[in-house]
């Protein structure tokens, strides 16, 4: 049995965006999957846990990764990945779970690895594209370092996770 470490949303704010305002500027946990960097409010975030065991399974989506038991909860875990189209990736030493609770709906989303939490002027975010396919972002911001950042709509994540799993 692989032996679990918690870690905890640490806030690394990152000293190049202080020029958001104080009052529009919300928290995104920053995170990267399959080569794309992902952004997700952090008062979302419960925790971020790496090194534990999924329970597979029968019978689910293939992006039902599995569950975990977190401290006597169930908890369903999604690959974000799979989720978005994309093939599964190999787990890595960098490879962790974040566990959401979003309107009291507990939800791990597997990712390749967590960067920072980073200050977002939200009024600087913008609408995806109308191609954008991607029904699970509901918004994209240009960060000073030149990254786009793609910003993951947890409220659709409930939906989606919750209408296939009756």
């Amino acid at each position: 049995m692989a032996m679990e470490e918690n870690t905890p949303v640490e806030v690394l704010t990152d000293p190049a965006h202080k020029e958001v305002s104080d009052e529009l500027a919300q928290k995104y946990l920053m995170f990267l999957s399959d080569g794309l960097d992902f952004g997700v409010k952090a008062s979302y975030v419960v925790e971020i846990i790496t090194n534990h065991t999924i329970t597979t399974l029968p019978m689910t989506p293939d992006f039902i990764k599995g569950i975990i038991n977190l401290r006597g909860q169930i908890i369903p875990i999604i690959d974000i990945r799979t989720k978005m189209g994309k093939m599964e990736g190999e787990t890595t030493n960098y490879s962790c779970i974040i566990v959401f609770d979003i309107h009291s709906i507990m939800l791990g989303v597997y990712v390749d690895t967590v960067s920072q939490v980073v200050d977002i002027d939200e009024s600087k975010i913008s609408p995806p594209s109308p191609h954008n396919r991607q029904e699970l972002v509901n918004g994209m911001v240009s960060m000073p370092d030149g990254k786009t950042i793609l910003i993951l709509d947890c409220e659709k994540l409930v939906d989606s996770e919750a209408s296939m799993m009756m």
